[in-house]
């Protein structure tokens, strides 16, 4: 369960991490003092990952300012920050894509790879996931310590597919994706983005529970290690009020 099982930290002990980085909002900023990625974002790859990891580190733009670069290739791993209040809210960021990934389609899992990913994670109730997936997900919380949620909703830079598309994740109903910037939105070019998770989270799962659950955390993220291709993005402004 590629989709669900890497997205989640352990939530106290990232909890810590972030309130000592003295973050403003429910976020921490990216960036750090001199300019290296904040240690509230942790990193997290696959369960005993072999495999490359995707590679982060901020970056001074010119007439851009700080962002985050995003390189994957052939590679894996998503950074989290946690959410201890638990609110789901609206959530604000740029982005651009450097370099697509062609190689890229969601609708399968030889191509479930993303170029540039926002993931917010959500604590719904076991009970409310259907019978098969809930089965699935229970085998899959045995194979990680890691507090795998019951939802995440993604929003992904796709090069091939249109603004706007919604698709379930390939590997599990329990990733549901929507993509917000297709191959109309050119490369090299700064998007702004702002999402009402609450309303995105009932729009996608409204039809599995009546209430909008806990907000785990965010993850951002980029991989490729299933078309083995290469992408470079950049996220910036990053900010959950």
């Amino acid at each position: 369960m590629k989709g669900v099982v890497p997205q989640v930290v352990a939530v106290a002990a990232s909890a810590v991490v972030a309130a000592a980085a003295g973050q403003t909002g429910r976020l921490a900023p990216l960036a750090a003092p001199g300019d290296v990625l904040n240690p509230a974002w942790r990193f997290v790859g696959l369960p005993s990952q072999s495999m490359p990891r995707t590679a982060y580190a901020i970056v001074r733009l010119p007439a851009d300012g700080l962002a985050l670069r995003a390189e994957a290739d052939a590679s894996y791993g998503n950074l989290f920050h946690p959410t201890p209040d638990g609110r789901a809210g609206t959530l604000t960021w740029r982005w651009r894509l450097d370099q697509p990934n062609v190689a890229t389609d969601l609708r399968q899992k030889s191509g479930d790879d993303a170029a540039l990913k926002v993931c917010a994670l959500f604590d719904m109730p076991l009970s409310a996931v259907p019978f098969v997936e809930r089965q699935l997900l229970r085998v899959a919380r045995m194979a990680t310590p890691e507090p795998l949620p019951a939802a995440t909703v993604c929003y992904q830079w796709e090069p091939r597919l249109p603004q706007g598309t919604v698709l379930d994740n390939p590997y599990s109903r329990r990733v549901r994706i929507v993509v917000l910037r297709g191959p109309e939105a050119g490369h090299m070019q700064w998007h702004a983005e702002r999402r009402d998770l609450a309303a995105d989270f009932m729009r996608l799962f409204g039809d599995e529970v009546a209430q909008v659950p806990p907000l785990l955390g965010i993850a951002v993220g980029a991989d490729a290690d299933n078309t083995r291709g290469r992408s470079v993005g950049h996220l910036a402004d990053l900010a959950l009020p």
